[in-house]
């Protein structure tokens, strides 16, 4: 990987206000990141989650909690210092993408049917990052600076 493409992939063209909205995405992935890796939170943990993400079809389920929990949580703590944020929140919002197909969508928009609200909630945070990048706050602003 050249210097143009690291640039490229830390750039950021927002200012202190994408902040705002990396802080509080990214504790909320993190929150819901340990309950499926670590049983944190009220969570099951990789077996108890894996087995649920078997029981609806997404197998093999242990992988698949893995793959899951690892994007949010690893994704969270990326958002939350501003790392790579370009490039996490993709893998975030495709992890919500498949949230809402594979588990809320049938439920219509409202959590209190466990529908897919949040989930898009999340999603649209994401996307927002994947576009704007992490703002003036963040390491990858350092990182853009020393590679400018």
């Amino acid at each position: 990987m050249n210097i143009k493409s690291i640039k490229k992939l830390v750039s950021t063209n927002a200012e202190f206000s994408t902040l705002v909205l990396r802080l509080p995405i990214a504790i909320i992935f993190i929150a819901h990141g340990a309950q499926k890796l670590f049983g944190l939170f009220g969570g099951y943990g990789l077996e108890g989650t894996g087995q649920w993400m078997e029981s609806i079809g997404l197998a093999p389920g242990y992988a698949m909690a893995l793959f899951a929990g690892g994007a949010e949580f690893l994704g969270g703590v990326a958002l939350l210092v501003g790392l790579l944020v370009r490039p996490m929140a993709l893998v975030l919002s495709i992890t919500m993408i498949v949230a809402i197909f594979s588990v809320h969508l049938p439920n219509g928009l409202f959590m209190t049917n466990n529908g897919y609200e949040f989930a898009l909630a999340l999603l649209a945070a994401s996307a927002s990052l994947m576009f704007t990048g992490a703002g003036k706050a963040s390491l990858d602003n350092l990182l853009a600076k020393r590679f400018a």
